[in-house]
């Protein structure tokens, strides 16, 4: 067995954890080796994870004549954490287990007339009868991971308004769910976790734009192999780039003539509308282009020619390798992204394009609630953390079925 270098010379329970997490199984032997502990000082360590029950031992292999060796295997059902990925239109929440498995989740609609405390008030009940039909017995709740369809201060948990209405902007997203649930809780723009995910796919990819077209428009960006946020948590906003030579239409963000106002989901069913074929929801507008409808076709392709032109700037300062197209205008992904192609190369520079692919993304690609649960489970199973946790010192409280928090 090869070990990965630890962040210490892992000396603690909770690099010990991390040293299991990390090789699936392990032995004392090889914790031994891999870190330079002694016999004692790793039974110790151990000891204390198994009383916790974030691992457990597991006898495997036939013996030579002596005791076969006990593997060490990171227990994910020892606790859960959860997950809510708040969009434009829709929430979806769930309560995972400590390897990011979804056991129980639901979705809501979103109104644009709600205010967004009331839509985190609605994630948070939704959450509360997840667990309370979720068997937990004995298991403590980590960490919430949450999602956001605005710019993040990802240092205090605020979401951030970009213009003079705010929407989700303004909002002290962290606490409000500390509050609710007595455990930390990390939150981001819920496009740049699309990005982390598409990312830990394509591991081998150090730049790489996520784009979600969707009822909004946003980009997620990848550069160096890490997410860039930009100095205020704007990076990505791309939906919100002004566009000219379209009527004069008001934002959601308060502004007007934002990228969103022509290629977004909302001004598409408008737009549908108009042309005298009425649909409620994006996953008809979709089903129209899969049936071949020509009006249907000629909006989705000239909204991705709107995000192309909005792209195409970008793909000559960042030079990504991949452009993944996410949201569920990506379901309609032939049109809109030749739209996006045309005028990416058009208006990009033949070396920045050379080698780009544009494409949409695979099927099994994580969720949005898959992604903020993998977003927490990083902070709350981090050594110092779990550290933390083993001390006691850790202000966490259990959420057992039926109790309800708030």
């Amino acid at each position: 067995m090869t070990g990965r270098p630890t962040t210490t010379p892992g000396t603690s329970a909770g690099d010990v954890l991390w040293l299991i997490r990390g090789h699936d199984v392990v032995t004392r032997a090889d914790i031994r080796r891999l870190t330079g502990l002694s016999r004692t000082a790793v039974t110790l360590r151990v000891e204390q994870l198994l009383e916790r029950g974030l691992v457990v031992e597991r006898v495997e292999g036939g013996s030579t004549g002596g005791r076969p060796p006990t593997r060490l295997v990171f227990n994910p059902e020892s606790g859960v954490v959860l997950a809510a990925s708040i969009g434009v239109s829709r929430a979806q929440v769930a309560v995972c287990d400590l390897a990011g498995r979804v056991l129980a989740e639901s979705e809501f609609a979103v109104s644009m007339s709600e205010d967004a405390q009331t839509v985190f008030a609605a994630a948070a009940e939704h959450l509360d009868r997840l667990l309370s039909r979720t068997p937990l017995p004995g298991r403590l709740v980590h960490g919430v991971g949450v999602g956001v369809p605005s710019a993040v201060d990802v240092t205090t948990g605020h979401s951030m308004s970009l213009a003079a209405k705010p929407v989700f902007g303004g909002i002290a997203v962290a606490e409000f769910f500390a509050e609710r649930f007595g455990v930390p809780v990390r939150v981001d723009n819920e496009v740049n976790l699309l990005a982390l995910a598409e990312h830990a796919r394509h591991p081998d990819i150090d730049d790489l734009l996520l784009v979600k077209a969707s009822t909004g428009i946003g980009a997620g960006i990848i550069a160096g192999g890490r997410l860039q946020h930009g100095a205020w948590g704007a990076a990505g906003e791309i939906g919100h780039i002004k566009v000219g030579g379209v009527p004069s239409r008001r934002c959601r963000c308060g502004d007007l003539n934002c990228l969103e106002t022509v290629a977004g989901g909302l001004a598409l069913l408008e737009q549908l509308a108009e042309a005298g074929k009425p649909v409620s929801a994006l996953p008809e507008l979709v089903g129209l282009v899969h049936d071949n409808d020509p009006d249907a076709l000629r909006l989705v392709r000239e909204a991705g020619r709107r995000i192309g032109e909005a792209l195409a700037a970008a793909v000559n300062i960042l030079n990504p390798a991949v452009i993944i197209v996410r949201g569920d205008l990506s379901h309609a992904a032939e049109p809109l992204i030749a739209g996006m192609r045309e005028l990416i190369y058009q208006q990009s520079s033949a070396l920045a394009t050379r080698s780009l692919r544009i494409e949409s993304s695979a099927e099994d690609a994580p969720t949005g609630i898959q992604a903020c649960a993998t977003m927490i489970l990083d902070q709350v199973l981090a050594p110092p953390a779990v550290n933390a946790l083993l001390d006691g010192t850790a202000r966490r409280q259990g959420h057992r079925p039926g109790h309800r928090v708030g």
